[in-house]
């Protein structure tokens, strides 16, 4: 069954317990930041920032106001970080999230750079990419999202995909304006939903996001290089297993 993720930005007060619960739940680390002059922090998403709010700051008639958004993995149905990974790193559940095998992943950014949201980041203690992964390992379990769990003016709610999309159109509908859905149908449709007071620019959001595929690659490394990472690739799998077993066989030792 196809599930989701619905954020409505005109009930988000930017408290940023999801943030918070995030970084809880799945372990990530903290992150040393500056003043910046803005309650926005940390600046951006990172391989230990997956979820966090974006400020933006609006002047309309005269009156200055503020708009949230939530920064996170989209979980694309037509995931371009899947299309061209090299090594099949890249998967989605049965519920439409996608995720990154850290085993699999050999930090070539491919993904990265090929993320409309410029979602994805590579831990640079780890080499690896790494993102939101809507807390599968929770909700294959019958649970919710932390970030939802723990959101405290329901601008977040979890569930099946069709049942928020009808949810959202009449909230949609009940805001009248300018108000729209995001996600519906942006590359070919995404598990993460919006709910906007205005138009997805103004959040920050493409309007018309596209999806690469495999050979988008060559826009952004030169043949050599290519060729360089495809010869390099059979030494990083011997090695990565032979990193494997050693890891093993000293648990095993441990145990003894």
């Amino acid at each position: 069954m196809a599930e989701a993720i619905l954020y409505d930005s005109t009930k988000c007060t930017a408290c940023r317990a999801c943030q918070v619960a995030c970084k809880q739940w799945n372990e990530l680390e903290a992150e040393e930041t500056t003043n910046r002059g803005t309650y926005e922090n940390p600046p951006e998403l990172s391989a230990s920032t997956w979820n966090k709010i974006k400020f933006t700051e609006l002047e309309l008639n005269g009156e200055f106001k503020w708009i949230f958004t939530r920064l996170a993995c989209m979980h694309c149905e037509e995931a371009s970080c899947q299309n061209v990974c090299p090594t099949g790193a890249i998967s989605k559940t049965d519920e439409g999230f996608v995720l990154i095998d850290q085993k699999w992943c050999i930090g070539c950014g491919y993904c990265v750079q090929a993320c409309p949201y410029e979602v994805p980041h590579k831990d640079e203690h780890t080499g690896t990419a790494r993102k939101c992964t809507s807390c599968a390992d929770r909700t294959s379990n019958d649970l919710k999202p932390a970030c939802v769990t723990t959101c405290p003016t329901g601008a977040l709610t979890y569930g099946d995909r069709s049942s928020l999309l009808s949810d959202a159109e009449q909230r949609v509908a009940a805001l009248g304006g300018s108000a729209t859905l995001y996600g519906e149908n942006e590359l070919g449709g995404l598990h993460a939903l919006y709910i906007l007071e205005d138009s997805p620019e103004v959040y920050g959001l493409p309007a018309e996001p596209q999806v690469a595929t495999k050979n988008s690659i060559g826009q952004w490394l030169s043949g050599l290089i290519t060729a360089g990472l495809i010869t390099a690739l059979p030494f990083w799998f011997i090695f990565r297993r032979k990193d494997q077993i050693a890891v093993g066989d000293a648990n095993e030792g441990g145990a003894k």
